[in-house]
């Protein structure tokens, strides 16, 4: 893997300005030259296209000499040029050509030379049309001094690699929120562990004997209002919701709407989602819609989630598009709804996405449709990542989830043919990343051979060199080893 990364960095470093070579059959990239005129390849001049230029005659002279690669006379021709012609529209160019003349010459003298062309045309063209390719070129001449002992270049070489082989930052998944554990029943300072110990013992044995003749002793523990007992109320609570019987939803109910201590509060809602029937259902939905406590709130939102009735389920629903309420605990119902699945909640989901305004929401909505899947649910995400209409991130997010949730790689791919946005395609490049189909490793392939757009194409050779198809190994090989 080590190497295969190295290689990316490399290519990507030297092979992608102007200089790489594609194989025979594809297209070859090629620079392009001041006022629309084509170069005849990536060794080769634009031919002359100012005529009445004062440094016409000299410019086709120098391209003359290079094409016949006479690189001593065109290197000479080209210094020439601007020298006696600084304000030609060649002048910009031949800084270029003369390096690229003395790099074919080599020699460390030369090179250094050339190194010194390709920065006075930054300074003085940073415009040029060369720009491009005298970059490019700049590394090769570095990675040839670097090569003959050079410190200076051998530095340069490696910051310029380093730099390339940095990951592209992948975008951040949105959080899932984790299901609330069970209250820990208070201990420590305040709480008599031995004399409550007993008491809960003898209460324990008196459920498993007659349930009945417990609960109404559990009300009279449960009904203490005293900080004290707070430690004795929290074990109470555990044991009525696992005693069962009639009228256990009505005292966890009672508990966690007017109990003054949080933790037996949370602990009474905790237990509603333990216990069935639509009675603790209704008493759960009355919470959500009553209490103030986040606290209890939240355990309630998991509570009704762990319920699985019609009911239970439209209460998730409204509380989740009622606006005012706070996003966090909004967020947690999104996310249940989706957990939950099924045809309505996803219509549902798919609904209320178009009703949000807190882009967090809209977040968490695009993560539930993508957990729930489904061909349906596939097309809708790729919608929103079309539809130019909606913020950037969220377009990314959907295209993000979209292909994790298995759309099917050919209409991940078409979608790049079909964008004309450099985000969107980043993105693509990502997603492609992340899937295992042989199918996927063929497009970033695709895209490091074709794309006329450098960037794109480092990206994909930088993913492929995390892949261990020995596709992406020959083809980073081949590009290195091209002349």
């Amino acid at each position: 893997m080590y190497r295969m990364h190295l290689a990316a960095a490399l290519a990507a470093t030297v092979g992608l300005g102007g200089w790489w070579m594609p194989s025979a059959d594809l297209p070859t990239q090629e620079p392009v030259a001041p006022l629309a005129a084509q170069a005849a390849g990536p060794g080769s001049p634009a031919a002359a296209w100012l005529q009445g230029d004062p440094a016409d005659s000299l410019y086709r002279a120098a391209r003359e000499a290079l094409n016949r690669r006479d690189y001593e006379r065109a290197a000479s021709l080209f210094a020439t040029l601007p020298d006696r012609f600084p304000g030609s529209g060649y002048a910009a160019d031949a800084y270029y050509w003369r390096a690229f003349a003395l790099y074919r010459l080599g020699g460390e003298a030369r090179l250094r030379d050339a190194l010194t062309s390709l920065r006075t045309q930054e300074q003085r063209f940073p415009s040029a049309g060369t720009t491009g390719d005298a970059k490019a070129l700049e590394r090769r001449i570095q990675g040839e001094l670097a090569r003959a002992g050079d410190s200076e270049a051998a530095a340069e070489v490696t910051r310029a690699a380093t730099a390339v082989a940095a990951p592209p930052t992948p975008p951040a998944p949105p959080s899932q929120p984790s299901p609330p554990e069970p209250p820990e029943p208070r201990s420590g300072a305040g709480c008599d562990e031995d004399n409550e110990d007993m008491k809960l013992a003898a209460l324990n044995a008196l459920i498993h004997m007659n349930a009945e003749r417990a609960q109404p002793i559990l009300r009279k523990v449960l009904a203490r209002r005293d900080a004290g007992s707070a430690c004795l109320r929290q074990k109470a609570v555990f044991l009525v919701a696992q005693g069962g019987g009639e009228g256990v939803e009505g005292i966890l109910l009672e508990t966690a709407r007017s109990d003054p201590d949080r933790g037996v509060r949370e602990q009474a809602v905790f237990w509603l989602s333990q216990v069935g029937g639509d009675e603790a259902v209704a008493a759960l939905d009355s919470i959500l819609r009553s209490s103030s406590d986040a606290g209890v709130q939240e355990k309630a939102i998991f509570a009704l989630s762990q319920h699985d009735s019609p009911r239970a389920r439209a209460a998730l629903r409204s509380y989740a598009e009622r606006p005012g309420l706070p996003s966090n605990l909004r967020e947690r119902a999104i996310f249940w709804i989706g957990q939950s699945g099924g045809a309505e909640n996803e219509a549902f989901l798919r609904s209320l996405f178009g009703r949000l305004k807190d882009e967090k929401l809209r977040e968490k909505v695009i993560f539930s449709v993508s957990q729930i899947g489904g061909e349906e649910n596939g097309r809708w995400l790729l919608g929103l990542a079309r539809d130019r209409s909606q913020p950037m991130e969220t377009r990314k997010h959907a295209l993000f989830w979209a292909g994790q949730s298995g759309v099917p790689l050919a209409d991940l791919a078409a979608l790049y043919t079909t964008s004309d946005d450099r985000a969107m395609r980043e993105q693509l490049v990502f997603v492609y990343s992340q899937r295992e189909e042989p199918a996927a490793v063929g497009k970033l392939l695709e895209i490091a051979r074709r794309d006329p757009d450098p960037e794109m194409r480092k990206k994909a050779l930088f993913w492929l060199g995390q892949s261990e198809d020995p596709r992406a190994a020959k083809a980073l090989q081949d590009i290195i080893e091209q002349p």
